[in-house]
């Protein structure tokens, strides 16, 4: 018998619904995501993935259902019901985010872009930049610091934007597509990056792709059809 315990859930939601008018973008969708666990959301455009996500992230309040996040060393927080100012506050202490265009400052070097998390939540300069440069180095930008982004490429800048996610210390990191921009040669690497920085550090990853290659390499997938899970697949 298997004695050791299962990784406690980060992330639970249950039954959630989102509407957009006369819209119906979620109509009950439940998981969990586990503390360590990398975990893919497919789905054809109109799905309801993508405001699943931000439902997760507490970027938008769900209409109804429950959305726990448990992380080490913080009160567990029911997301539905909290106001734009306590959501604002979790998403900067909690969360890490990664896009499909990084929006990233294009007037600050890639170390700024790195350290501006730190900075926005009252750090001093100098010590947000001394916190970011690690993660820059970690990530294969080593002697890139002061590169503005437009003098790197898509991959480099998708690593940018990585490293920007978990400055923070951030447990979850949610990802929209981060390779959506990227040949299929480049998103190999910034998965390997992206991997490495999340679920290889012990922290969680969920993420929103179109691209089946990407889904296989996280831990499992959840596969979405008129704002339910429909079908769900775990890596061997």
């Amino acid at each position: 018998m298997d004695t050791h315990d299962s990784p406690a859930p980060v992330l639970v939601a249950t039954d959630v619904t989102k509407a957009y008018e006369s819209t119906i973008a979620l109509a009950g969708a439940s998981l969990s995501v586990s503390a360590g666990e990398s975990l893919a959301i497919m789905g054809a455009s109109g799905s309801g993935k993508t405001t699943l996500l931000h439902c997760l992230a507490a970027v938008i309040p769900p209409d109804s259902g429950s959305i726990r996040m448990s992380v080490p060393g913080a009160q567990p927080v029911e997301l539905a019901g909290l106001d734009e100012e306590a959501r604002s506050q979790l998403r900067r202490t909690r969360c890490g985010f990664v896009f499909q265009e990084g929006l990233l400052l294009p007037e600050l070097s890639a170390l700024e872009n790195v350290a501006l998390p730190l900075m926005l939540t009252g750090h001093p300069r100098p010590e947000a930049e001394r916190a970011a440069a690690p993660w820059l180095r970690s990530l294969g930008l080593a002697g890139m610091e002061d590169r503005r982004i437009g003098q790197l490429s898509g991959g480099q800048a998708q690593r940018v934007a990585i490293a920007r996610a978990q400055v923070t210390g951030a447990p979850v990191v949610f990802a929209d597509e981060p390779t959506g921009a990227l040949d299929s040669a480049t998103s190999s690497d910034v998965m390997d990056a992206l991997l490495y920085a999340t679920s290889g550090q012990g922290r969680s990853l969920v993420l929103v792709t179109h691209d089946a290659a990407v889904a296989a390499r996280c831990d499992r997938t959840l596969h979405m059809r008129d704002g339910r899970i429909v079908r769900e697949k775990v890596a061997r």
